[in-house]
């Protein structure tokens, strides 16, 4: 399985800004929009996931809004796939299957629309997004993938926070890959 080399994660690295206190104070945020308007590093970046997912057999790619959208979908239509959104509350037209998750501070949710594989019980799907933290959003959007009737087969991430639990949390659900850990 092709994995990146130095130089190549660095191009994608050295694209990724930070932002000191955003959205509160204490949290430094990872923006992606300069790795997505730097065309060598998001070239580089979607090359790589091209080339690792293309023998994997996939059935779809899901995306966790909305974010994992950009990467998620670009990545389907470069492999001939159908893509997947996964969503909030309230932004899905038909009927959904909704899996809650905890925060520091209370509950969020998210939803899939139920015939997101169109009745394809068991279809091999990856999931996508931009950074993994403590994997409640993760979690929910692979069990959604499960509820739904698929098989999340992978997890993706551009940006792993490796001093927060959420690959242990996801990696009991399924595989985890991230293209750089912080």
């Amino acid at each position: 399985m092709q994995e990146l080399n130095e130089s190549q994660k660095n191009i994608i690295y050295s694209s990724i800004r930070d932002i000191p206190d955003f959205p509160k104070p204490g949290i430094i945020f990872k923006d992606i929009t300069t790795l997505l308007n730097n065309k060598e590093a998001y070239g580089t970046l979607m090359s790589h996931l091209n080339e690792r997912y293309k023998s994997y057999n996939l059935d779809y790619i899901a995306g966790i809004e909305s974010r994992g959208f950009i990467f998620g979908s670009a990545l389907a239509a470069s492999l001939g796939l159908g893509f997947v959104p996964i969503r909030k509350p309230g932004k899905l037209p038909s009927t959904v299957v909704s899996e809650k998750y905890s925060l520091e501070y209370g509950v969020d949710e998210v939803q899939i629309h139920l015939d997101a594989f169109r009745g394809q019980d068991g279809a091999r799907v990856l999931l996508v997004d931009d950074l993994i933290a403590t994997g409640g959003t993760a979690v929910a959007a692979a069990n959604l993938i499960n509820k739904a009737g698929g098989h999340c087969v992978e997890a993706c991430f551009v940006v792993e926070l490796s001093f927060l639990p959420g690959r242990q949390k996801l990696e009991s659900l399924t595989e985890v890959y991230s293209i750089l850990t912080v």
